[in-house]
């Protein structure tokens, strides 16, 4: 039966070339649509999601703020400030805590290797600081280790922006340079990546040191904020509000007032951001996908016109006694052929586009959102179920028509 329909099919396609190219241009072009819009929204979607992470991944910050409820006895306006003994306290009595590090942080600090001279914001951290701010080294080099800390060492981990303006295409692994006068020796170069969420400036300009080392050389007792990284998602509010009560219980403030310790909630940011480009997505794909549709009425109408001029033939077959199952499946054959050549075509020629702009180097921060395109199964999988419906749905009416012709009738049109 299939190789009759085929037949008839290619038959009808060589006697109607013209008719047949335009129906099948246009369900082309809602395919390219639809698969386009997809690819640029699911592209912006994890685009929008790793400048994010990159900045910090499933952590808090924690700053030190200022009470606005009086609380056992103390007025509202006391200032509280963090130390590492209250992250060492968090990491005791909050048991959700899997990593921390604290943060010092100081701008204006002064960078010199030879006669190159810069300056840039610089922070004394933990080891696990690079985990959780996605702060990775290239290959050769490595980030802050615990022996650094223990021993306060002289080591420095460069951004990747910062290292190439003082050194060049050079590694500078291994390298010594003055930091505000002082000799370190460079032991990693961070990978290169986007951000666009950002805490004091970007990643990529940026100076590491062991926040022991830090200590010995500025003096600062309080940190700028505490990072931390909670075992669960799934109880990070519970993590949230343990850590203001055990750094309530020691600075004496109400566990409920947000003010007194806020925190930016990366694990809060990443969610909203995730629901921000599913709605992206979600428009886009509506857009193409009525593109889609508009295409799949016009193959109806076609095949409508296919059925008045061939209801002479339809006639005839009825006549001869070919069952009105016959009619229908040639007709729905038809238009689901159509459908699925169009689709095909116009598959092939979105991936091609998609690879060739997904091929072009991001020259600035923009190219990152626009010239990202990316394919995936769930989107294949949903171009090729929806042309399979409109081309079911646009030869079922058309179809049904045909296999209900009168046969006295139909012999009877001219």
């Amino acid at each position: 039966m299939w190789r009759i329909l085929l037949t008839e099919f290619l038959g009808d396609l060589k006697a109607h070339k013209t008719r047949a190219l335009l129906t099948m241009f246009a369900i082309t072009w809602g395919t390219i649509a639809v698969v386009l819009l997809l690819a640029f929204g699911e592209g912006l979607r994890r685009t929008i999601n790793s400048g994010l992470l990159n900045a910090g991944e499933r952590i808090f910050m924690v700053y030190g703020g200022q009470t606005t409820k009086p609380f056992e006895g103390l007025p509202r306006g006391r200032r509280v400030r963090l130390t590492e003994e209250d992250m060492d306290l968090i990491v005791r009595f909050v048991a959700q805590i899997e990593e921390a590090s604290p943060s010092y942080g100081r701008w204006g600090v002064t960078l010199e290797y030879g006669e190159v001279r810069t300056t840039t914001y610089m922070e004394g951290v933990h080891p696990p600081f690079s985990d959780m701010r996605r702060m990775y080294p290239k290959k050769g080099g490595r980030f802050i280790n615990d022996a650094d800390v223990a021993e306060r060492r002289r080591v420095l981990f460069l951004g990747d922006s910062i290292a190439f303006r003082l050194f060049g295409p050079v590694d500078p692994v291994g390298e010594v340079l003055d930091l505000d006068g002082i000799p370190f020796t460079v032991v990693g170069v961070m990978q290169s990546k986007f951000q666009d969420s950002m805490n004091n400036g970007p990643d990529e300009d940026r100076a590491i040191i062991p926040a022991s080392t830090y200590r010995a050389i500025y003096g600062d007792r309080y940190v700028n904020h505490l990072l931390l990284r909670p075992r669960s998602v799934e109880r990070a509010e519970m993590t949230k509000r343990e850590i203001n009560e055990v750094v309530g219980a020691k600075h004496k403030f109400d566990p409920t007032d947000e003010r007194a310790l806020p925190m930016w909630d990366f694990i809060e940011s990443e969610e909203q951001t995730r629901a921000i480009g599913f709605g992206i997505q979600l428009f886009l794909g509506l857009v193409g996908m009525f593109t889609l549709i508009v295409a799949g009425v016009g193959v109806a109408n076609i095949m409508y016109v296919v059925v008045k001029e061939r209801t002479r033939e339809i006639g005839i077959k009825l006549a001869v006694g070919a069952r009105k199952a016959h009619i229908m499946a040639q007709f729905m054959f038809e238009a689901l052929a159509i459908s699925l050549l169009g689709g095909l075509a116009g598959m092939t020629f979105s991936v091609l586009t998609v690879l060739l702009v997904d091929s072009i180097p991001a020259t600035n921060p923009a190219m990152n959102y626009i010239a990202n395109p990316k394919l995936s199964w769930t989107i294949t999988l949903a171009c090729g179920s929806i042309l399979m419906l409109i081309g079911l749905l646009s030869g079922f009416l058309p179809a049904r028509k045909a296999a209900g012709l009168d046969p006295v009738e139909s012999l009877r049109y001219e």
